[in-house]
């Protein structure tokens, strides 16, 4: 394996941030009279604001529309993100000053708003890790289209081929697969599939997993 940077999906991978938008979602659906529809939710994970109101709207357009529901959930979602650190996922500290010793550049390609995104990484204590972040709202094309990771590459300098990508959504395995990169998968609320599974990536139980499989391999260009 060779590899010249390394580009993380934020949400769910970094930090342990889906749960805690899931649960204020799931508040907006009690608090609007709403059921809440785990299976519908689950397939906004890894997209962008269009992507995620796309998803949402397929299922709560017979109920109710978006604008009132997204009020809703955001006022649960923001006051904990913009305020609070969210816990940062098992292994990620480790994989970073990994990375960092050897001089391997870093980015992150999340869906999330390009403010939202510093803010959280900010209180979380990893912002200083990257060089570049590239967000949703910078993008035409949500997750799974490759864009935002082609992006986050270009800001890098560094060929897509030549970056390992590691994500958590199986709409970010199909985005980065996409941009050709190496593509290291840490399920968080949804596990893989057999169709994902059959992409042939690499699927670990946590961050602590991959950073034990790069420290074997030998060749780092």
């Amino acid at each position: 394996m060779t590899y010249q940077a390394a580009i993380f999906d934020m949400d769910g991978l970094l930090l342990d941030t889906e749960r805690v938008c899931m649960q204020a979602f799931e508040q907006a659906c009690q608090q609007l009279s709403l059921p809440f529809v785990k299976s519908a939710y689950l397939k906004i994970i890894g997209r962008n604001a269009q992507g995620i109101e796309q998803a949402i709207m397929e299922h709560y357009a017979q109920y109710i529309d978006y604008a009132p529901l997204r009020k809703a959930w955001m006022d649960g979602y923001w006051p904990i993100v913009e305020t609070q650190a969210i816990p940062v996922k098992a292994g990620v500290v480790a994989l970073l000053d990994w990375l960092k010793a050897r001089s391997i550049p870093v980015a992150v390609a999340t869906s999330t708003h390009q403010q939202l995104a510093r803010t959280k990484l900010k209180l979380a204590g990893l912002d200083h890790y990257f060089e570049h972040i590239s967000s949703g709202c910078e993008v035409s094309n949500s997750k799974p289209h490759p864009e935002i990771f082609l992006l986050a590459a270009q800001r890098l300098n560094i060929a897509p081929q030549n970056c390992l990508a590691f994500e958590d959504s199986s709409n970010g395995v199909i985005s980065a697969l996409a941009a050709e990169m190496t593509v290291y998968q840490v399920p968080d609320l949804v596990i893989p599939d057999e169709q994902i599974i059959g992409l042939g990536h690499n699927i670990k139980a946590s961050l602590n997993d991959v950073l034990d499989e790069l420290k074997q391999t030998k060749q780092v260009n």
